[in-house]
C-alpha cells in the first residue's frame, strides 16, 4: 500500500462501510480504517473477537488478485468466500492476503475475524503481546489502518530495501516471489526534480537480489532541505513489463561521534518531542495526510526538529509526511507487560517487520527497544540485560545506518548497551527548582547512574548525552477540544491516574466550585495561567540544559496532549498553547541563557546575571549582545563560538531603580551578528521596595529563634501575652488557649517543628482498648484538633510536583497585593515554596479564608498554603511558605510575603 500503484498494478480502495460485529452484539456499520473503540460508545474499552465483512466485486482485467491490510489489530484471520485466505498475529504491521482463482466470484464477500486478546485469553495475553500505550490510554482493535484490493503479475517486486549513502551509493536488496526467478529488473534513480541521475539492470537468480548505483553529487536530506529521490523498479520477464513501481528514499547521515550528533557529517543537536500519535476521533488512526502535515507544520513552528514517536507504529502517511517535510523521526517498539520467550521473540518480529515497511525513511534515525524498561525487569534478571544487549547487537547489524537505544531510561532502571546515554527526569519550577538543577548537574556529568550497575554495562563513554523525557502539564481549554459541540468521551478518562487528578470530567465546575473566580478573573484566566506555568517551566528547563555544553538534545513531553494527559505543546485537536508563537525563541539551534543570583530582587540594589550563549549545529561568528532593562541599556561583545558549545558572557550587574509600584521588569536580551537578529530572550525577576516593619504593632513568640528573626527583621517583639500578633511554628495548648481567649497569630507551618500542627501530644479517643497501635485509644486525627487543619508534607503525595503539576495561586489582594506578578506563583518564590500544604478546608473556604492554595492536574486536591482560622474568640493565619529558610531580609519575596502575612494577622477578625 506504500508503493505506487503503477505499471500493470490496479487497486480498488476497500475503504468505507463495513458490516461489524463484537462478539454476540448485533451487526452494525463500522468505518475502515478505524478501531472500534473509536466508533461505539458502548465498546469504547472493550477486548475480545470482533467480525467486519463487506461485498466487493472483481474488477476486470484479469491479474493475481491480493488483499491488502496495513493493520489489524491484534489476531486476525481473513476469509474470502467462506475460505480462509491468510491472516496476522501482529497489530502493528501490513500483511497481504493472495486470493486463489477458484476462491473468486464476480461478486465476493470477505470477512475479517479479529482478536484483541485481554488478560485471560487462552490464544495469547494482552501482556505478552507489543501493545504500547494501550495499556494507559485503552484498548484499540480492528481495522486500524486501509485495505486494498490489487491486481498485479505473479512476477512482481515484494519489497525494495534501500540502503542510500551520503557520498552517492544506493544499495538495493530487491525481495520478489518465485514466480520472478528468471525476470530482469530495471532500475533507475530519479532526483527530486524527477529527472533520472542513475540506472541499472540486474537479473532475479534468487528471492532476494542485491544491486548498487551511484549517484554523482547527490542532494542531501536534512530539515532544512528535505530532498526526496525515487527508486523505480520495473520487473521485465521475456522482455515484457510485469510489475512497475517507485520507491521514496534519501541521502542522508545520522551519526555520533565524541560525544555529539551529526546529521550529514554536519554538527546537530536535537530538539524534539514526544508524539504518542493519538487522534482526536481516530485514536490511532490520522484523519487525513492534511492533518499529518499540519501538526508537523506547528511542530517546525515550535522550533522542533524531531519527534520521538512513542512506543508505537504509526500509520505509514505520517513517515511520509515527516520525509517531505523534513522533520527527524526517533521511533520505537510497542512495549510488553511481561517478558517472556513468546513476547521476545514478538518484539523482535515487530522490529524486523517495522525495518521492512519503514525502513526506506530517511526521516527514520533512532530505534529504541524498550521504555523505561516496561516489560523487561533490567534490575533484577541478568538474563533481561544479556537480552537486551544482544538485541541491540542484531539491530545495529540489521540495520548499521541507525542509532539504536536499548532502553531509554527512567529512575530505577537504566542502559546496558546504546548509542546514546539518554535519561528521563521530571521535576516542576519553581516547587523541585532544586532538584531539577542538581539532577541536569548530575547528568551533564555523565551520573554513573544510567548504566547497569551489576557489572555487565557496556559503555563506551562518548554517547551523547540526551534529557528524552522531562516537561510539565498545562491544560487545554475544554471548549477547544469538544468534537461536534459535545465533550469528548476521553474526558471521562484517567480517574485511575495519579491520585484521581487526571480526571478532567466536570473541571469547570470544580474551578466554579472552589471559588477560583476570585483569583483568576475566570475560567478562561484560569487555562492562560496554567499555560504559562507551562511555558515558563519548559523555558527554564531548557535553558538550564543548554547551559551544560556536554548535553546534546532533549525530548520535551509531549508534542500534543493524549487524552487526558495533558502536557502537550498542542492539545489533543491540535490547538495551539498561548504560548506557540514564542515557544520558538528558547527552542532554538541558538539560545540566549540568563541566569539571575536570584529572581527577586529590593529596589536600589543590583541584579547580578550570569549569560552565556549556547550554540547547536552551526557555530557562531563574533556578535554583540544587546539588552535592555528599566531604562537601561548597553551592548556586551560576543566572541565568536563554534558549534554545539556554550560560550560563557560578562555578567551583568544591573541597578535596580527606586521607587514606583512593587512590579515584575524584564531584562530584554538579543544576539545580533552583520545585523542579522540571531536569537531573543528575556528574563523577568520581581523588583520590590524593602517593606517598613517598624509600623507593624508589636509581635511575640515562645520560640527564641522565631523572636531572632523578628527582631532581624526590625520589629518590635515583646512578651507574647501582650503582643498584638504572635508568631509560631508549632501550636500547644497553651497557644490554643491564648487564642480562645482572643489572640491573634501566625503560624508558619514549614514542618520545622514536626509533622503536625500540635506540637503537644495529641488526645486519643475511645474506646481505650488497643486497637490501632497496642497504645489504648484511636488516635484523634488532626483536623478534629484546634486549629481544626491538617499539615501534610508535598514529598511522597500527588502534591509535590512533578509530572502532574501543581498549580500553586497567591490571591493578591489587601496586603498580598504587594506581592507582584501572579496569580500563579512563579521562580521569584523559589527560595520560599512551601514543601507542605494545609488541608481541612471546604470548598466555599477557597474563594475566602484561603489566601493561597493549590489544585492539581484538571483541578483537583485542593489545599491551602494560607488560610485563616478562627479559634475561639481568636484567630490566625497559617502558611506553609518557608519564610525562614533564609537570614531575615535577604530574600525580596519571603520578606514581602511576611510583612503582608503579619498585617493580616493583625487585622484578623477577633472578639
Amino acid at each position: 500500500m506504500r508503493d505506487g500503484a503503477e505499471g500493470s498494478r490496479r487497486r480498488l480502495s476497500l475503504d468505507g462501510a463495513w458490516d461489524f460485529r463484537h462478539e454476540s452484539g448485533p451487526w452494525r456499520m463500522a468505518t475502515v480504517p478505524g478501531p472500534w473503540q473509536a466508533q461505539f460508545a458502548d465498546l469504547r474499552h472493550s477486548f475480545g473477537r470482533a467480525v467486519y465483512r463487506r461485498r466487493f466485486a472483481m474488477p476486470e482485467g484479469g491479474g493475481q488478485a491480493v488483499l491488502r491490510f496495513g493493520a489489524v489489530s491484534h489476531i486476525c484471520e481473513v476469509r474470502v468466500n467462506g475460505v480462509v485466505v491468510g491472516g496476522c498475529d501482529n497489530g502493528w504491521l501490513p500483511f497481504d492476503c493472495v486470493l486463489p482463482a477458484h476462491v473468486l466470484r464476480a461478486e465476493n464477500e470477505v470477512e475479517v475475524d479479529c482478536l484483541l486478546p485481554d488478560a485471560t485469553h487462552p490464544e495469547a495475553s494482552f501482556a505478552e503481546i507489543p501493545h504500547g500505550k494501550q495499556s494507559w490510554y485503552g484498548p484499540t482493535g480492528g481495522i486500524w489502518q486501509g485495505v486494498v484490493l490489487e491486481l498485479r503479475d505473479p512476477c512482481h517486486l515484494t519489497r525494495a530495501a534501500i540502503r542510500a549513502e551520503v557520498g552517492g551509493r544506493v544499495g538495493v536488496a530487491l525481495h520478489v516471489p518465485e514466480a520472478a526467478a528468471g525476470a530482469v529488473a530495471r532500475l533507475a534513480v530519479l532526483d527530486p526534480d524527477g529527472v533520472e541521475v542513475a540506472s541499472a539492470e540486474v537479473a532475479l537468480a534468487a528471492l532476494v537480489t542485491e544491486a548498487e548505483l551511484s549517484v554523482a553529487g547527490p542532494r542531501l536530506w536534512s530539515p532544512e532541505s528535505p530532498q526526496l529521490y525515487a527508486l523505480r523498479v520495473t520487473l521485465l520477464q521475456g522482455g515484457v513489463a510485469t510489475d512497475d513501481t517507485r520507491h521514496s528514499f534519501g541521502f542522508r547521515s545520522f551519526e555520533n561521534r565524541g560525544g555529539q550528533f551529526f546529521l550529514n557529517g554536519k554538527p546537530f543537536y536535537m530538539r524534539a518531542a514526544l508524539d504518542q500519535d493519538y487522534y482526536p476521533e481516530g485514536i490511532c488512526t490520522p484523519p487525513s495526510v492534511a492533518f499529518i502535515e499540519d501538526q508537523f507544520r506547528k511542530a517546525r513552528e515550535l522550533g522542533l526538529n524531531m519527534l520521538r514517536t512513542h512506543i508505537k507504529i504509526p500509520d505509514p502517511r505520517y513517515y511520509e509526511a515527516a520525509d517531505r517535510m523534513g522533520l527527524l523521526i526517533w521511533t520505537e517498539i510497542p512495549n510488553v507487560a511481561t517478558f517472556t520467550a513468546d513476547s521476545a521473540q514478538r518484539m523482535k518480529e515487530t522490529m524486523e517487520g517495522i525495518i521492512a515497511r519503514d525502513g526506506n525513511h530517511p526521516c527514520i534515525v533512532i530505534w529504541t527497544l524498550i521504555n523505561e524498561d516496561w516489560g523487561t525487569r533490567l534490575c533484577e534478571d541478568a538474563s533481561h540485560r544479556a537480552w537486551l544487549a544482544a538485541t541491540y547487537d542484531w539491530l545495529k547489524q540489521r540495520d548499521p545506518g541507525r542509532l539504536v537505544v536499548d532502553n531509554s531510561p527512567c529512575h530505577g532502571n537504566f542502559h546496558v548497551k546504546s548509542d546514546i546515554d539518554d535519561f528521563h527526569y521530571y521535576r516542576s519550577v519553581p516547587e523541585r527548582r532544586e532538584e531539577w538543577d542538581a539532577l541536569t548537574t548530575e547528568f551533564a556529568g555523565r551520573a554513573a547512574w544510567t548504566y547497569s550497575p551489576y557489572g555487565d554495562a557496556q559503555r563506551r563513554g562518548d554517547e551523547p548525552l540526551v534529557v528524552s523525557e522531562f516537561g510539565v502539564w498545562g491544560l487545554p481549554h475544554p471548549d477547544q477540544v469538544r468534537i461536534g459541540g459535545a465533550e469528548p468521551w476521553w474526558m471521562e478518562t484517567g480517574g485511575t491516574w495519579g491520585d484521581g487528578v487526571a480526571y478532567p470530567h466536570g473541571v469547570q465546575d470544580r474551578f466554579t466550585q472552589l471559588g477560583l473566580s476570585r483569583v483568576f478573573g475566570d475560567f478562561d484566566g484560569f487555562i492562560a495561567a496554567v499555560q504559562g506555568y507551562q511555558f515558563a517551566n519548559l523555558k527554564y528547563q531548557i535553558e538550564s540544559m543548554r547551559a551544560h555544553a556536554p548535553i546534546q538534545g532533549y525530548v520535551i513531553t509531549e508534542f500534543t496532549d493524549v487524552h487526558w494527559e495533558s502536557n502537550g505543546l498542542l492539545d489533543m485537536n491540535r490547538n495551539e498553547r498561548l504560548f506557540h508563537g514564542r515557544f520558538s525563541t528558547i527552542n532554538a539551534d541558538v539560545v540566549i541563557v540568563p541566569k539571575p543570583a536570584r529572581h527577586s530582587v529590593w529596589m536600589g540594589e543590583r541584579l547580578e546575571v550570569a549569560l552565556s550563549i549556547a550554540t547547536g549545529g552551526q557555530a557562531l561568528p563574533p556578535a554583540e549582545l544587546r539588552w535592555r532593562m528599566e531604562g537601561q541599556g548597553g551592548v556586551i561583545p560576543v566572541p565568536a563560538c563554534g558549534a554545539l558549545s556554550v560560550g560563557e558572557l560578562a555578567a551583568l550587574s544591573l541597578a535596580m531603580p527606586e521607587g514606583g509600584a512593587n512590579r515584575v521588569v524584564t531584562l530584554t536580551l538579543e544576539l545580533v551578528a552583520g545585523g542579522a537578529v540571531l536569537a531573543v530572550n528575556e528574563l523577568s525577576v520581581a523588583l520590590l521596595a524593602r517593606p517598613d516593619f517598624g509600623r507593624q504593632p508589636a509581635v511575640g513568640s515562645d520560640d527564641p529563634e522565631v523572636a531572632a528573626w523578628l527582631r532581624a527583621l526590625g520589629l518590635t517583639v515583646t512578651d507574647p501575652d501582650r503582643a498584638a500578633v504572635t508568631v509560631a511554628r508549632g501550636l500547644t495548648a497553651e497557644d490554643i488557649a491564648r487564642m480562645q481567649g482572643g489572640a491573634k497569630y501566625l503560624l508558619i507551618a514549614d514542618g520545622s517543628a514536626g509533622p503536625r500542627l500540635r506540637t503537644d501530644a495529641p488526645r486519643r479517643e475511645q474506646p481505650f482498648i488497643p486497637v490501632v497501635d497496642d497504645t489504648p485509644g484511636i488516635p484523634l486525627s488532626q483536623e478534629a484538633m484546634m486549629p481544626n487543619m491538617v499539615l501534610h508534607p508535598r514529598h511522597g503525595t500527588i502534591w509535590r510536583g512533578d509530572w502532574i503539576a501543581g498549580f500553586s495561586w497567591l490571591r493578591r489582594d489587601g496586603p498580598l497585593a504587594a506581592l507582584p506578578g501572579g496569580p500563579l506563583v512563579d521562580l521569584a518564590y523559589d527560595r520560599v515554596i512551601p514543601r507542605h500544604v494545609l488541608t481541612g478546608f471546604r470548598t466555599w473556604e477557597y474563594g475566602g479564608p484561603v489566601h493561597a492554595g493549590l489544585v492539581v492536574g484538571w483541578c483537583h486536591k485542593p489545599a491551602a498554603l494560607i488560610a485563616e482560622r478562627r479559634v475561639g474568640r481568636g484567630a490566625l493565619v497559617a502558611t506553609t511558605f518557608r519564610l525562614m529558610g533564609e537570614s531575615a531580609g535577604l530574600d525580596p519575596v519571603g520578606t514581602t510575603l511576611t510583612d503582608a502575612l503579619l498585617s493580616i494577622a493583625a487585622a484578623l477578625p477577633v472578639e
